[in-house]
């Protein structure tokens, strides 16, 4: 079955797949033979098929037996292939291809719709007759022919006429001919053969090849003959011949249709070359004259096609180089210069030197250009350089050179190689091809750059490539994505510190600064930041922070995590910095070392830091949990108070330890605080304080209690519940230690011990207590006994307190209902609080029921008695209490119900019983309330006179007032100001009570008694004060009246009340339509009224007083603002209060009035007056009315008051004169000394016994005066025992008996001598002595004297307030050597009396000016004024010594530990002591002078500064002090004037110390201040901070020219207008300063100068000041006249410094615009320059590439035309190849290397200019043109490299001539040149120079490599030896890592012994490549293991 068709597109490509070939095939046409269709068999064919086709323009049709097989007009398409039943005689199409018939040998004729391949019609035909049909459509025909296919012959029968030859046939008779269907032309005919019949057949006679033949018409000449199978057919078509071609080995087996066409020579050709047949191919090319050429590139296609395959495979060198050579050959013979050019560039040449050759090729041919460098050939070159310096010529192949060279996108390489960490080759792609995507670069870019850098990339190389490549082109092309790039360098410096800690934080900087310290490469050469966003800030902000944490690393080994150090500020730094400190011991010299240092820095406080550090470590330690408490926080902190130098402070830490320490405290604590309790300071007591409670502490821990904090009597019960037997006496100590009453310490014990039934221990404590103790303990035992007994006795009808304990749920609740009180309820019942209530309600009346029976009741009572006796308690009180609980309802409400209800009843004792039970056992705010609202309803009964049952003998009033205190005291905020005026009310009542009553003081007699002998009730009862005489009130009018009072001032409301609320009267709001106020003044005016008739005129004050204070306060609280009061309160209700008030104002003024003067009246007619209470009463009346009072009063007085004498007599011992009578007068007289030494003689007996024996009794007094004084004096040298001490006489004792003789004297003047003498002879310290001795003189008669008595006394005094500070002087000494006096132990502590008050002033000064001090000048001052010295001496001496003493000592230490000041916490009081003391001079020059003394002490600096202005000071108030006249005003000037000059010179010294800037330079203009500010703005950190904005310990010029402007009175704006006006605007253009027009160096100096300048203005200032000058003619801050120049730099300041907005904001104009307005400006400024008109406009419209030729044309020969040429070439991008050629051989020639660099850089993406820079720069240029030229040459492979390479190398730049030999293409002239040269280069001066030259600029991509070259040679050579302790060697030692032959160095430290160095870096490389448990081995185990 012929089944199995294929379209065959072309038999030249299946020729293989065929068994017969076609023949031979001659003649001189060319015929093409193309097969279309294949039909095989899927079975064996045993005979050949039975074929028939026919073809036309709608298809071609192929019958196989019985298969139908139909195509398109194409012949590619299948349409239609059928299977029919038996073979298939005849088809054909019709209808346009939309029908096909077919007729089966078996006679069925089907009909089929092609397109949906369905059988329309099928007809069956006789056998044996089959008639063809045969339609030709087009051209009108219509035949009918007859088949016989038993003699297989066909004949027409008929046919139809045609419309084309109408009546013709179209058969000549008898002839047989070939006739055209279309023109009906004969093609050919047999006439001499005789034709009857013809037969159509497909089959051949001969066995051998068939020829198919073509002929020309109409000469019939044979064109074409080829030779085909023998059983071949022809099928007829419209066009072209279709052949049917058999192909077997026997049967048929294959059936191939072939089509037959004419063919051009050109389309035999392209069929040869197809099949390579290119020998072929060229000679049929030679022989039909066609392109021979095209042979040629075919053929070279086809080896470019192998070359391709080859690259791919694994073909051999050789077969690869037969290729190229191949190739080569080919390409030769090919004159196709562009072909050449393509195939030279896009061939996949196998190796670099042969790419190399090729692309060299393309330029030379036979020493011939065969084509000039097209940009194509340069961009492949330039690929070609690019591919080598970043790949190596190792990694080049076919593939990946073509994939690289047509790699449009270069950017995706870079982030592929990046990603791969392959950062050289990246840097190198990116350096080369950086202008190939610089115009497509966006932020999505940036973010897939840095996202795509990988972590291992090395840091340094990385850094050195963004800062100086990336972030340059990033701020010029993507100036929004520096908040992209911030953000990634924070995130990265963070990572640093996790990724690469060993670097850590000196990395985390590297990155983090690199964006502000990296190179410009826009308009300005400055760094803008993004003006300020919020990532660079914090980016700023993370730099200076990695700062300081690098401060802190290095300077003061204190390492913090970065996320930890952000946290901190300089104070808790310091605090982890003592945190570090791991041994205690080591904390002083820590904080010498690093600590002190730091502080210092800081300018932080030492010792208050180190008790905040204390404080903080404590709280730390509290918050730990107590299972890891340590107490190894306790020796550190000990150690740190160590260090505190104040005193005060270190108490203060000493107490923050007690009260931290854990209890028990260590030992070391313990020892810490007895040591400070030994000392003497007054904060003493307080750690006596925290020692008892730490005590406490103590015992309550042996208890296990730690929590202090509990309620301390609860920590009593405690302690005695544990009943151990220190139980009591620990309690005892508890309470004595927190002050609390002992006594509750006993009863608890004694309530515990009764519980514990041991009566006897409990008798004991009961004896061991005092009687009032013990009557105390009973007595309160006696209540809780009571209690006990009743809480029984009603817990005895409940359930078990097991059944209790289920009481706290609602479930439990509602079961315990019907469990207890057969109350049976639904659950919704039980929900339902109507119902709860109710239920209540009921119980509570069956209670009240019980309670208070009716007379029925009692006796159903009686008769309901239970067989014992007993009636039946149905419903007691603790089961109603129960019960409330059980339906929601508290304690407090039920028994606030039963209150009222048992007052509603009339029940008094019983509400009031309630009332004390709730306080005493529930003492909270709802029993506050329940007191409240009984004493109310109890105040409205009384008030409405409701009858109710008192109990008898009970003070009702004093009840209500006590309950109402007790709710004042327990109630709730909401109820206290109702409490608070219930409680004032109900004292009122209860006093007028009071005066209802007589009081009953019995038979009680009163007796005068003195001191404490009187008896406290006498002294109450029958006392002073004023009790006023009334009328007794009657109570049944009186207390109704006050209650009705009470009521109408505390109203019960209706209402509820909400929060805040009141009810009373004083404190509730006004309540629309009602006046509150008028219910109250009916009893107001009842009670008054009844008092002052009773004559009870204070009590009738007090309640005026109350009352009309609780009115007024009702009304004006609620009418505080009066208009506000108007809006809120209706009209006529303020009225009617107001009214009110106003009534009762004026009877209120005039009742007190009247009241007072009654009171007055009886208070001063009283037997004893109450002199305070009177004097109260008269401070309240009027002062003519108190007057008048008081003048009455003493008018009516008839007698003087009584005076009462009480004389007391002494007695004494009698003496006997017995034995003295008989003596002579003399013995009397002496006796007259024994006598007056008796302390019991007085001195009448003395003047007895002078009048008895005629003695002098003057004389006798005056002994016995001395000898006391004297008998006294001689006792201050004894030493103090007890006996003599208590026989020692009071002084002020002495004194008084003393002057009790002197007025006996007759005279005092021998007295007065004497005692004068005797003054001399005393001691200097003996102050009590000499005082006596002094009053005695002075009352005796002080004229008779010359001592200053009061001068002396008051001396005295002075000297008794002062204890000494020094001790005593060489001159004391001297003094009680002279007088024979011992030295006194007072005079430690004394001042000598006698060398103050009688010597000279030199003698006074010799011992004050030791006592001088900050404490005791106040008392040296008195005595200094007192004894009329010089004060000035004394405040001069005082400041020199508290200077000296206080001040020196911290100058000293200050110089030594780096502080610039003394002036602390500490030393402020003290200089402003010592300026108090200047001030005091009164003598201007002494001040001044001692001032500017002390100021030159101080070094310079502020506090030198503070000195000198006091001295100014001073010296301005001398001269305020004096005229001109006077002589000392001449003086006093030139005094100011120098220190003045003094002043200023050291303030601006000073200022320049302060910012750091106190070089030589400036110290030297300190006298010209304003050339010092100008200097300063020329300081080299202005142009850094600029550049490198991250900078630490930058001076802030600003602040220096400021405060030295202000110092020397200058004008700040003038100076910086100058300096503005200089560098913005100069007078001198740049041209005549410099060859090169605005030459960048100086230009950027000082524009980033004034950008420096302006940052001191606001924002607003500058922008528009830069405006204005670049918009205007003439300079705003100067005179000149503005230029371009100047103008484009003021433009460029303001882009700088002003941000987008405000730019467009000025210029009304989009940012872009205003950009290319400064570069036109700079350009207009060389124009200028060049003296060429133009303008703004003019230049803006001109032609630029007419203006470029013809500047060039005019000006070639000047530098600034030359580069403005330049600029504006690039600036509009004409790239004339001739007028570029001339420019760079101009800035060549006019040695512009700097400027060509940037040109040459600027140009690398423009192809058409790479051959002009392809010449190298001259050998003195190379130094200058730095290597960037040479690597970035985008035809670096015509450079002559080695020539270079050796320039480098005379200029002794190794690095760089070993970088050039790198570049060389050919690789075995590359290693042999490298080899050589580094045979005899310094490898270390190489790596030196990397590290010098090569870490910036574009070479910074290629140092690694250098570098990497260098290493291996360095490890291939050996040179461990040489390099082993330099700093090269970390660098061999990583690289023998990362190429893991760390093991060659490791056998060379093993060669050499060094056996610990080999282990190290065993250990480092198993630490990052291998095992990592090797490191905890020892070395001689690692080394076996290597």
């Amino acid at each position: 079955m012929w089944n199995d068709i294929e379209i065959l597109v072309n038999d030249d490509t299946r020729r293989e797949q065929l068994s017969v070939c076609l023949g031979q095939e001659c003649g001189s046409a060319l015929y093409q033979v193309d097969s279309l269709l294949q039909i095989t068999s899927s079975e064996k064919v045993s005979v050949n098929p039975q074929l028939y086709a026919c073809s036309s323009k709608d298809g071609s049709i192929i019958v196989v037996d019985r298969s139908v097989v139909l195509l398109d007009s194409t012949g590619q398409a299948l349409q239609l292939h059928i299977q029919f039943d038996t073979n298939v005689d005849v088809v054909g199409m019709c209808q346009e291809k939309q029908f096909l018939v077919v007729g089966e040998r078996s006679g069925n004729i089907h009909l089929i719709h092609i397109p949906s391949k369905k059988t329309l019609l099928t007809k069956v035909q006789s056998i044996g007759e089959v008639n063809l049909v045969i339609y030709i459509i087009r051209g009108y025909v219509l035949s009918k022919w007859e088949v016989d296919t038993t003699n297989n012959l066909v004949s027409v029968r008929s046919f139809a006429d045609s419309s084309l030859i109408k009546g013709k046939d179209i058969f000549l008779v008898n002839i047989l001919s070939i006739w055209d269907i279309y023109s009906l032309t004969l093609i050919w005919d047999w006439p001499l053969i005789h034709i009857e019949e013809f037969l159509l057949t497909t089959e051949s006679d001969s066995s051998s090849m068939r020829s198919l033949m073509v002929f020309a018409l109409p000469t019939m000449q044979q064109l074409y003959s080829l030779e085909v199978s023998v059983v071949s057919s022809l099928v007829l078509s419209g066009i072209g011949t279709v052949r049917l071609d058999l192909y077997t080995e026997g049967p048929v087996s294959v059936v191939v249709m072939r089509s037959l066409t004419e063919a051009l020579p050109e389309n035999r050709l392209s069929r040869l070359l197809h099949k390579h047949r290119f020998t072929e191919a060229e000679s049929f090319a030679i022989q039909f004259g066609l392109d021979v050429e095209l042979v040629y590139k075919v053929k070279a296609n086809m080896i470019l096609e192998k070359l391709a395959s080859a690259s791919i495979g694994s073909y051999g060198q050789e077969v690869l180089l037969d290729y190229v050579n191949e190739a080569k050959e080919n390409l030769h013979k090919i004159q196709d210069s562009q072909f050449v050019v393509d195939y030279c560039i896009n061939a996949p040449w196998p190796l670099y030197e042969t790419a190399q050759e090729m692309l060299n090729y393309i330029l030379k041919k036979d020493d011939r250009a065969i084509v000039s460098p097209s940009d194509e050939v340069l961009r492949a070159q330039a690929r070609l350089t690019t591919f080598y310096g970043a790949f190596g010529p190792e990694k080049f192949s076919g593939i990946s050179w073509t994939e690289f060279l047509n790699n449009e996108d270069v950017l995706k390489n870079i982030l592929f190689q990046l990603e791969e960490g392959n950062l050289s080759c990246a840097q190198y792609l990116w350096l080369r091809h950086q202008a190939d995507f610089e115009n497509t670069f966006d932020e999505k870019m940036l973010e897939s750059l840095l996202n795509a850098i990988h972590v291992t990339v090395p840091l340094k190389e990385l850094c050195l490539w963004l800062k100086n490549v990336v972030i340059p082109f990033l701020r010029r092309v993507v100036p929004k994505g520096q908040k992209t790039l911030a953000k990634w360098l924070e995130q990265s410096a963070r990572n640093l510190e996790l990724t690469d800690k060993a670097n850590w934080p000196e990395n985390g900087l590297q990155m983090a600064e690199i964006f502000f310290t990296s190179k410009n490469q826009d308009e300005m050469h400055l760094t803008s930041f993004g003006h300020d966003c919020e990532e660079v800030r914090r980016l700023k902000k993370l730099v200076n922070d990695l700062q300081e944490l690098i401060d802190l690393y290095r300077k003061y080994n204190c390492r913090l995590a970065l996320c930890d150090f952000e946290k901190e500020n300089t104070t808790t730094i310091v605090f982890r910095m003592f945190d570090k400190i791991l041994a205690p011991e080591l904390v002083p010299s820590i904080l010498d070392k690093f600590i002190k240092p730091y502080l210092c820095e800081h300018n932080l406080q030492k010792d208050e830091l180190l008790l905040q550090y204390i404080k903080d470590l404590l709280e730390r330690c509290r918050t730990r949990s107590a299972s890891v408490f340590e107490t190894a926080w306790e020796a550190k902190a000990i150690a740190v108070i160590g260090c505190i130098s104040d005193t005060d402070l270190k108490f203060d830490a000493v107490l923050q330890i007690m009260h931290g320490a854990v209890v028990p405290w260590s030992g070391a604590v313990e020892q810490l605080v007895k040591q400070h309790l030994e000392m003497n300071h007054v904060k003493v007591k307080l750690l006596q304080e925290s020692y008892r409670l730490m005590e406490m502490k103590k015992l309550l821990r042996a208890y296990g209690i730690r929590d202090t904090n509990l309620l301390k009597d609860k920590l009593v019960k405690y302690i005695l519940k544990q009943d151990t037997p220190t139980s009591l006496e620990d309690a005892l100590k508890m309470v004595e230690a927190y002050m609390l009453p002992t006594m509750e310490v006993y009863i608890l014990r004694m309530i515990d011990l009764i519980d514990k039934e041991r009566r006897e221990e409990s008798l004991t404590l009961l004896k061991s207590l005092t009687i009032a103790e013990a009557e105390k303990v009973a007595e309160r035992l006696t209540v809780w006994g009571t209690l006990v007994l009743k809480k029984k006795a009603d817990n005895s009808e409940e359930k078990t307190n097991s059944k209790g304990s289920y009481m706290n749920t609602n479930n439990q609740a509602y079961f315990l209902l019907q469990e207890d009180f057969d109350i049976f309820l639904s659950v919704e019942d039980f929900g339902n609080p109507t119902l709860m209530s109710t239920l209540l309600e009921k119980h509570i009346n069956a209670y009240e029921t019980d309670k208070y029976p009716s007379k029925s009741r009692k006796e159903q009572m009686t008769n309901c008695k239970t067989k014992d006796g007993k009636l039946k308690n149905y419903s007691t009180e603790s089961r109603l209490y129960r019960m409330a609980l059980l339906l929601q309802r508290s304690e407090q409400e039920l028994g606030t119900t039963l209150a009222l209800r048992a007052l509603d009843a009339g029940k008094v004792e019983d509400a009031v019983k309630i009332c004390r039970d709730f306080y005493k056992n529930h003492c909270n705010k709802e029993t506050g309330k329940l007191l409240f609202s009984t004493c109310q309803k109890l105040c409205h009964m009384l008030g409405g006179d409701v009858p109710s049952i008192t109990p008898e003998d009970t003070n009702l009033p004093a009840v209500i007032y006590e309950m109402a205190c007790q709710a004042a005291t327990i109630c709730s905020p909401d109820l206290l100001l109702d409490s608070l005026e219930l409680c004032k009310y109900t004292l009122a009542a209860k006093e007028i009570y009071r005066q209802c009553q007589i009081e009953n003081y019995g038979f009680t007699a009163k007796t005068t008694c003195f001191g404490g002998d009187k008896d406290p009730y006498e002294e109450w009862t029958y006392n002073d004060f004023f009790n006023e005489d009334g009328i007794v009130l009657d109570p049944q009018i009186v207390l109704p009246v006050i209650y009705e009072t009470i009521s109408s001032l505390l109203p019960i409301s209706e209402n509820k009340l909400y929060p805040l609320d009141s009810t009373s009267l004083a404190n509730c709001t006004f309540i629309k339509g009602q006046n509150l106020l008028l219910p109250a003044r009916t009893p107001i005016c009842a009670v008054l009224q009844n008092l002052m008739e009773c004559s009870q005129c204070e009590l009738a004050l007090r309640l005026i007083v109350c009352s009309f204070g609780s009115c007024l306060q009702h009304g004006i609280s609620n009418n505080m603002d009066l208009s506000l009061g108007e809006k809120l309160h209706d009209g006529n209700t303020l009225a009617e209060i107001k009214g009110f008030l106003i009534a009762m104002k004026q009877t209120t003024a005039s009742i007190i009035t009247t009241t007072i003067m009654t009171l007055l009246h009886k208070v001063f007619n009283c037997r004893l007056i109450d002199q305070d209470l009177a004097l109260g009463y008269c401070a309240i009346l009027p002062r003519e009315d108190t007057f008048n009072k008081l003048w009455g009063v003493i008018n009516n007085t008839w007698q003087n008051y009584r005076k009462v004498l009480m004389i007391t007599f002494f007695s004494f011992s009698e003496i006997s004169f017995e034995t003295v009578f008989r003596q002579p007068p003399i013995r009397k007289k002496e006796l007259i000394r024994t006598l007056v030494q008796n302390p019991e003689v007085g001195t009448d007996l003395i003047l007895n016994y002078c009048r008895t024996f005629m003695l002098d009794s003057d004389a006798a007094l005056q002994l016995c005066i001395e000898t006391l004084l004297l008998k006294n004096a001689n006792r201050n040298h004894v030493e103090d025992d007890s006996a003599e001490y208590s026989e020692k006489q009071s002084h002020y004792t002495l004194l008084a008996r003393v002057l009790e003789i002197i007025p006996l004297l007759k005279s005092t003047n021998d007295l007065v001598t004497s005692l004068s003498g005797i003054l001399y002879k005393l001691d200097p310290y003996d102050y009590e002595t000499i005082e006596i001795v002094l009053k005695v003189i002075q009352n005796a008669d002080e004229r008779n004297t010359s001592i200053q008595l009061n001068q002396a006394l008051s001396l005295l005094k002075h000297l008794e307030s002062y204890r000494r500070i020094s001790p005593p002087v060489d001159l004391e000494h001297q003094y009680v050597s002279e007088h024979m006096i011992p030295l006194s132990p007072a005079s430690e502590t004394r001042l000598p009396f006698h060398l103050i008050f009688f010597r000279t002033a030199q003698c006074f000064w010799n011992i004050i000016s030791a006592e001088l001090s900050e404490e005791s000048f106040p008392t040296l001052l008195l005595i200094s004024k007192l004894m009329k010295v010089s004060l000035d001496t004394l405040h001069m001496s005082a400041a020199q010594h508290v200077f000296q003493k206080k001040l020196k000592p911290k100058i000293f230490e200050m110089r030594n530990t780096g502080y610039t000041s003394v002036v602390n916490k500490e030393t402020t009081k003290t200089v402003q002591t010592i300026q108090s003391y200047l001030l005091s001079i009164i003598n201007p020059e002494w001040a001044v002078a001692m001032a500017h003394k002390i100021a030159q002490e101080f070094p310079t600096g502020p506090d030198q500064i503070q000195a000198l202005k006091f001295c100014l000071r001073l010296a301005e108030k001398w001269l305020k002090n004096t005229t001109a006249k006077d002589e000392s005003h001449e003086k006093a000037e030139v005094l100011q004037k120098k220190l003045y000059m003094q002043y200023k010179r050291s303030a601006t010294e000073n200022v320049l110390i302060t910012y750091k800037l106190n070089t030589a330079e400036y110290l030297k203009s300190i006298a010209k201040p304003a050339n010092l500010i100008v200097l300063l703005y020329d300081h080299h950190s202005i142009d850094q901070r600029i550049q490198n904005p991250t900078g630490r310990d930058y001076p802030d010029i600003h602040m220096a020219a400021k405060e030295i402007a202000e110092i020397n009175n200058l004008d700040m704006n003038k100076i910086l207008n100058k300096l503005l006006n200089k560098w913005l605007c100069p007078n001198t253009l740049p041209s005549e300063k410099t060859q090169e027009i605005f030459g960048e160096a100086q230009e950027d100096e000082e524009l980033r100068r004034v950008i420096y300048l302006l940052q001191s203005h606001p924002m607003d200032y500058s922008s528009r000041m830069l405006f204005a000058i670049t918009t205007s003619a003439t300079s705003p801050i100067g005179v000149n006249q503005l230029t371009f120049a100047h103008r484009s730099r003021a433009l460029k300041c303001l882009l700088y410094l002003a941000d987008t907005s405000t730019v467009e904001s000025l210029f009304k104009k989009p940012i872009k615009k205003v950009k290319y307005f400064l570069k036109c400006f700079i350009y207009l400024a060389e124009f200028e320059v060049l003296n060429i008109p133009y303008t703004y406009e003019s230049f803006h419209k001109s032609p630029k590439e007419g203006m470029i030729k013809g500047l060039w044309k005019n000006h070639s020969h000047e530098p600034t035309a030359v580069r403005l040429v330049t600029e504006l070439s690039l600036e509009y991008k004409v790239y004339d190849f001739q007028l570029w050629n001339g420019l760079l051989q101009k800035l060549l020639g006019f040695n512009m290397i700097h400027y060509l660099r940037k040109v040459l850089i600027a140009i690398t993406g423009i192809h058409s200019l790479w051959q002009v820079t392809s010449c190298p720069p001259s050998p003195k240029q190379i130094e200058e043109c730095c290597e960037c030229f040479v690597i970035l040459c985008p035809v670096l492979a015509d450079l002559d490299v080695i020539g270079i390479a050796k320039q480098y190398a005379q200029l002794d730049l190794p690095a760089f001539a070993l970088g050039c030999l790198m570049l060389i293409p050919q690789s075995e002239k590359r290693e042999q040149q490298i080899q050589a040269f580094l045979s005899t280069c310094n490898t270390e001066t190489v790596l030196q120079q990397i590290d010098e030259h090569m870490n910036a600029g574009e070479v910074v991509a290629f140092a690694s490599q250098i570098r990497s070259l260098i290493l291996d040679n360095i490890i291939n050579e050996k040179l461990y030896e040489k390099f082993l302790k330099t700093k090269y060697f970390p660098l061999v030692k990583q690289q023998l890592m990362s190429t893991h032959r760390m093991k060659e160095l490791v056998d060379y430290f093993a060669n050499k012994n060094c056996m610990e160095d080999a282990a190290t870096l065993i250990r480092e490389y198993q630490e990052k490549y291998g095992n990592p448990t090797l490191l905890d081995k020892s070395s001689s185990d690692i080394l076996k293991v290597k």
